[in-house]
């Protein structure tokens, strides 16, 4: 009976202490299309237009330019992109291009998903897609790995025919991420995310200065802290083992008491 209660404490403590780990671990719901969201696109890193995850943002531009977002992620997040852009009647095939940069302004590989795609002539919209590699708290800095802070996501055509050039077109972009959770967390973490503005941010705000920076994305409270389902799992294994040893002591220790000496022996 002993060790029944004990097996059973062990199961319940496991299932209560996953649960909370289970939720993290979902996809981040995905929020409908804002009012808010912005209806144009940025042409540089500069003037990127700045969306949430979750939020479809809409742009109108040209064949030829280059249409630029930006986004936040965070540790343990592995964004996903996708960007649709609908053609006109034109001469040729076209080619469209996706490509993602973190706060350095450096190109992120994706993992899976169609960054590139050509257009059939006929083809009244074309669909890309980057899954994102998960972001990491801490990196080694000669290493490319994504880090917390400010995406861009440049979209723009790569091969047309010249008499396509300057044909209006329109573009939706979209960014969700999946939660990862501890599954990705490293032993470390930036003093600051990679946001652009936020060295000037601290400068000004020392010389009392209120001009803008960059972005909006280095207001404190966005990024997640030092927290992680690392911990739950921690304290889980921690509890095993504490009732593991309960048990072996239980098993190997005996009843304590002398054994019976039959009468007249």
């Amino acid at each position: 009976m002993r060790i029944t209660r004990v097996l059973g404490a062990a199961l319940l403590a496991l299932g209560l202490a996953a649960g909370p780990a289970a939720a993290d671990s979902s996809p981040s719901p995905s929020a409908s299309a804002d009012d808010d969201a912005p209806t144009q696109a940025g042409t540089s890193f500069r003037t990127a237009a700045e969306i949430e995850q979750g939020e479809r943002a809409t742009a109108s531009g040209s064949t030829g330019d280059y249409l630029y977002w930006s986004f936040p992620a965070d540790t343990g997040q592995r964004p996903t992109v996708k960007a649709t852009v609908k053609l006109p009647a034109r001469h040729g095939a076209e080619t469209w291009q996706l490509d993602v940069y973190d706060g350095l302004r450096r190109r992120q590989a994706c993992q899976y998903g169609a960054q590139s795609r050509t257009a059939a002539p006929d083809a009244g919209s074309v669909e890309l897609a980057c899954v994102l590699r998960t972001v990491r708290g801490w990196s080694e800095p000669w290493a490319n790995d994504p880090l917390p802070g400010t995406y861009y996501i440049r979209l723009t055509v790569v091969d047309l025919a010249a008499f396509d050039l300057g044909q209006p077109v329109g573009a939706e972009v979209r960014v969700d991420s999946k939660d990862i959770g501890g599954a990705a967390a490293v032993d470390g973490s930036l003093g600051k995310p990679l946001v652009p503005g936020i060295a000037v941010k601290s400068a000004q705000e020392k010389e009392g200065s209120k001009e803008a920076v960059l972005s909006s994305f280095g207001r404190d409270g966005w990024s997640s802290g030092w927290w992680s389902d690392r911990w739950v799992w921690t304290g889980i294994g921690g509890v095993l083992a504490a009732l593991a040893g309960i048990g072996g002591y239980a098993l190997t220790r005996g009843s304590g008491r002398p054994s019976r000496v039959p009468p007249g022996a």
